[in-house]
């Protein structure tokens, strides 16, 4: 499976080179600036780009610019951020294009091999790894988008399910997290579903899906 990273810190781009390697990626190119990777993603054809969000020589929002960018040419490419920071637009907008191969991580939230290299094979398979207060932040920001006489809203508790939904949680486990009964959670989640136009599931992946069909309704 090649991978194109693109990490300004010369010592964490190094280390994710050789971890990668050591779980049998290949490294189609390893980059520190928002041109190179840019470039790196178009010449490489890789089967998935680990990114920063922010890069030289701007070190604003370069990384996510350049995938948002890389995906309108190559739909669907499959894109992983880690970073530091919650870039909401952006973000969002990366997020919300719901064809999946999508995933946003925190570094200082990344707290073993197995977890960050079964996130990337996640996405490159198509699916999502989405750290948990990515969609915290991401869905209070919507929530509070909301236009009037827009899409039906969703209640402030749907909200709630819609967010532990997100971390793959089970129907049980939310019902045990929310204190209520599985039967509750079930007739939740029905709800969210009908009003974002998505047929019912307990696929982990859909249910993160989910999340990014709220994310791209009317009102961005």
């Amino acid at each position: 499976m090649r991978v194109v990273l693109a990490e300004d810190l010369f010592l964490l781009r190094d280390g994710l080179v050789r971890l990668l390697e050591a779980y049998d990626f290949e490294i189609a190119a390893a980059v520190e600036s928002g041109p190179e990777l840019a470039k790196a993603l178009a010449e490489s054809s890789p089967d998935v780009a680990v990114v920063d969000v922010r890069l030289p020589p701007s070190h604003t929002d370069e990384g996510l610019q350049c995938a948002l960018a890389a995906r309108r040419e190559r739909p669907g490419l499959p894109v992983l951020v880690l970073s530091q920071h919650v870039e909401r637009l952006y973000a969002r907008e990366l997020l919300a294009d719901g064809s999946g191969g999508v995933g946003y991580l925190l570094k200082d939230r990344v707290f073993d091999a197995e977890q960050f290299v079964d996130a990337v094979r996640r996405v490159a398979g198509g699916g999502t790894a989405m750290d948990p207060q990515v969609i915290q932040q991401l869905l209070s920001r919507r929530a509070a988008d909301e236009p009037l006489g827009g899409p039906t809203p969703l209640t402030p508790r749907e909200l709630e399910v819609l967010e532990l939904m997100a971390q793959g949680r089970s129907n049980a486990a939310i019902a045990g997290q929310l204190v209520v009964t599985e039967r509750a959670v079930a007739k939740h989640t029905s709800n969210i579903f009908a009003k974002l136009g998505l047929p019912v599931s307990d696929d982990d992946n859909r249910r993160v899906l989910a999340v990014l069909a709220y994310l791209d309704r009317d009102g961005r």
